[in-house]
């Protein structure tokens, strides 16, 4: 059976609060684990949770913003040099690829005693092309274009991602404005959804704030996890109509109920 872990639940600048960025493990039975997205505080994230980055075999990164990919430095560097682990596995588009190593990783990885290291010197690189999908434990992940922000000239590169498990239909958002008529088909097609979900009293463009969620059609809602939030009392979720929050710790299997 395969589990789905919430090690974070919280937005970019989560602090101050039981709570972390919103990154994911993904755990088989036979202790394969898939990280998705690395923010900077994963050291602290995956200590609270009895982790470590010996438990990484395999990540996916959404997306460059640094709650989603800035402790891609510490797993890289920790598994290096760390005689007990293997190379972790790093899936990502190859948009994102191109940037990963000289936009964001290669600053702080590059000069390490004895040689000059490139991405390839801490993680086994898979950059998905055209086909948008990837195989990890014969489960089948269709990377889903969102639009987080798009600077006028051109969007920023974001995936979400949709898979089965356990004859689940899931649609994980990661960060996106609410572009529900555009990817219409991947919110009617789910069985459950986790979707990202500002709750500041002043909102940004580039998330999907609650107050805008709640106008979505009530079966969407039905089937529909929040995170991504900020710190602070929150809106009557259930009330509203959906399943409700995800908190930190939060743990889904089977059907992908909540465990706790």
């Amino acid at each position: 059976m395969v589990q789905l872990l919430f090690l974070g639940s919280g937005s970019a600048f989560t602090v101050g609060t039981d709570n972390f960025h919103s990154n994911m493990f993904l755990m088989t039975e036979t202790g394969k684990k898939l990280l998705i997205d690395c923010g900077s505080d994963i050291r602290f994230s995956l200590h609270k949770e009895g982790f470590s980055h010996r438990d990484i075999t395999d990540i996916y990164i959404s997306h460059l913003h640094s709650d989603h990919a800035g402790g891609l430095e510490y797993i890289g560097l920790s598994t290096k040099f760390d005689p007990n682990c293997d190379q972790p596995n790093l899936y990502v588009s190859e948009d994102i690829a191109i940037d990963i190593w000289a936009h964001t990783l290669s600053g702080g990885m590059r000069f390490i005693e004895g040689e000059i290291a490139g991405l390839d010197s801490f993680f086994n690189l898979y950059s998905i092309g055209n086909e948008r999908t990837f195989s990890w434990e014969n489960i089948i992940f269709e990377l889903v274009k969102v639009t987080h922000i798009n600077n006028a000239h051109y969007p920023m590169p974001t995936y979400g991602l949709f898979f089965i498990i356990n004859n689940t239909s899931i649609f994980l958002t990661s960060d996106t404005q609410l572009c529900y008529e555009k990817l219409e088909e991947y919110y009617q097609k789910a069985d459950v959804i986790f979707h990202d979900c500002e709750t500041s009293k002043y909102p940004t463009p580039v998330h999907s704030h609650y107050k805008d969620l709640v106008q979505l059609p009530e079966h969407i809602k039905q089937k529909m996890w929040l995170y991504g939030y900020q710190p602070g009392e929150l809106p009557d979720a259930q009330g509203d109509g959906f399943l409700g929050f995800v908190e930190r710790g939060n743990q889904f299997f089977g059907e992908f109920r909540r465990k706790n």
